[in-house]
């Protein structure tokens, strides 16, 4: 029998008691090796100040373009898709600089941003965006869950741009609860025969002209997309009840989020999903959200692989995670692949932001063999939380059951100086014999609450040092 395809379970350290269940278990042994003193000599996270040196926030001209002066009326009732549209092109054929939503609320439709322009809303206005989706078409260029097609445009879009900027003390609100779109996700509403078939065609490989949804079709739009885009800030504004996925760059470069609030109630209310997209700093951002607070993506099986893009050199720093799902998560939707993602000094449902329901996983890396794909090198610290419901770093190649014949490697994982109170585990290693982890680290760690043990599977060059689960130290090998 083969060291990675053992199913024994291992104690390593501490017993059942009352307080909780201290032993973790390993299934299939872990092995550590020369390599692995060579690969924990070199510290990854030194490639963060050049990252960060390439990623630099666009600027824009002293132009200013309030949008009461192209007919908008901030009453809450009139709606303004026009005068965003006039506005926004004014600015663009001026050579840029700042649309103003000033104080009121201006109902729109879909606002679709032009190179050069920093839509600005003030403190105490707010975008509020329409529930008719009527008001998103014509469909647009998309990616829908990792698949291309074209559907109904996200609320605020853009294709083919640079330097685009959404800022402001005040708020967009995507009333995502009192518009259709949950009833498109509930039993009966159809956006699953959406989905289905839309997925069908990213296997089979229809053309993406093809793939016409939209009208008539019920696949949620997004919150925010850039598509193809470089050069993009959003600083201060709070984003409100997104229609599904918030914040959604896509085959995106140099990318800023600086002191945002997400806050969704709706389901896959994802706060920033980064899809094909590099050199992006998240930083000082709150989610509060149904889905993952920040989910890094690359397209999804079939089409993810013909797409071919990875999202790469991704910085997370200084956010809190209140998402019902994972903090700071990877996939499933990466089947372009993924690798260097940093994320450092976050908190995890803390008790001045908490979460509606409890977070499942600060830590959450996920895929399968029908993604395939490749997750390699994402490295966490300082990540302090409370109250989860389920792991505290929890890696999957078993995500959603399904099955194919695609390799789904993860590798280079460094979890470093988390402190969590209150969760089912502190660490889930869920690999398959066929694909194991490799190079998984954890040091420095301290877990209390913890009522069931670990469970580390089909690991390979795993090392855990000064990690105490309920007290008791863990050590491998």
């Amino acid at each position: 029998m083969s060291p990675t395809s053992r199913r024994s379970f291992l104690t390593l350290a501490g017993t059942v008691t009352a307080a909780g269940v201290l032993p973790p278990v390993l299934a299939g042994p872990a092995r550590a090796a020369g390599a692995t003193v060579a690969r924990l000599a070199r510290d990854p996270w030194e490639q963060v100040p050049e990252i960060l040196a390439r990623i630099c926030p666009p600027t824009f001209p002293a132009r200013r373009f309030d949008i009461t002066r192209y007919g908008a009326v901030g009453d809450g009732r009139t709606k303004n898709t026009k005068a965003f549209r006039d506005a926004i092109r004014a600015c663009h054929q001026a050579g840029g600089g700042r649309v103003v939503v000033p104080r009121g609320r201006f109902l729109t439709g879909a606002v679709q941003l032009r190179s050069d322009v920093e839509l600005h809303v003030q403190e105490g206005g707010t975008v509020l965006f329409s529930t008719d989706p009527k008001d998103y078409l014509p469909a647009v260029l998309t990616r829908w869950e990792g698949t291309e097609c074209w559907n109904y445009s996200s609320f605020i879009y853009a294709r083919g741009q640079r330097n685009l900027a959404i800022t402001g003390r005040g708020t967009l609100d995507g009333q995502g609860m009192a518009g259709p779109w949950k009833s498109w996700r509930d039993p009966g509403g159809n956006a699953l025969v959406d989905q289905a078939e839309l997925r069908r065609m990213g296997t089979e490989g229809v053309p993406v002209a093809e793939r016409i949804f939209g009208d008539g079709h019920h696949l949620r739009p997004n919150m925010i997309q850039f598509y193809d885009c470089r050069n993009i800030l959003l600083q201060d504004i709070t984003i409100l009840e997104p229609p599904m996925w918030t914040i959604h760059p896509v085959l995106c470069r140099n990318v800023t989020l600086r002191n945002v609030d997400v806050i969704g109630r709706i389901n896959n209310s994802d706060g920033v999903d980064p899809e094909c997209t590099s050199d992006m700093l998240i930083t000082g951002c709150r989610f509060h959200t149904e889905d993952d607070s920040i989910a890094v993506k690359s397209g999804r099986d079939e089409d993810g692989h013909r797409v071919g893009v990875p999202s790469e050199n991704i910085v997370v720093r200084d956010c809190v995670f209140s998402g019902r799902w994972g903090g700071i998560a990877v996939g499933s939707e990466m089947s372009g692949g993924v690798r260097n993602v940093f994320a450092e000094n976050c908190r995890i449902n803390p008790t001045d932001f908490p979460g509606r329901f409890n977070p499942r996983h600060p830590v959450f890396i996920k895929t399968n063999k029908k993604r395939g794909g490749f997750i390699d090198g994402v490295y966490i610290r300082k990540f302090t939380g409370r109250a989860i419901d389920r792991d505290c770093v929890y890696l999957t190649t078993r995500y959603g059951n399904q099955q194919g014949d695609r390799p789904a490697v993860i590798r280079n994982i460094r979890v470093e100086d988390m402190v969590h109170d209150g969760a089912r585990r502190a660490i889930n290693l869920e690999g398959l014999d066929s694909d194991p982890f490799t190079g998984v680290h954890i040091e420095r760690c301290r877990f209390t609450g913890m009522t069931q043990p670990n469970v580390i599977g089909f690991t390979r060059d795993l090392t855990i040092r000064q990690v105490f689960v309920n007290g008791s130290e863990v050590v491998y090998p």
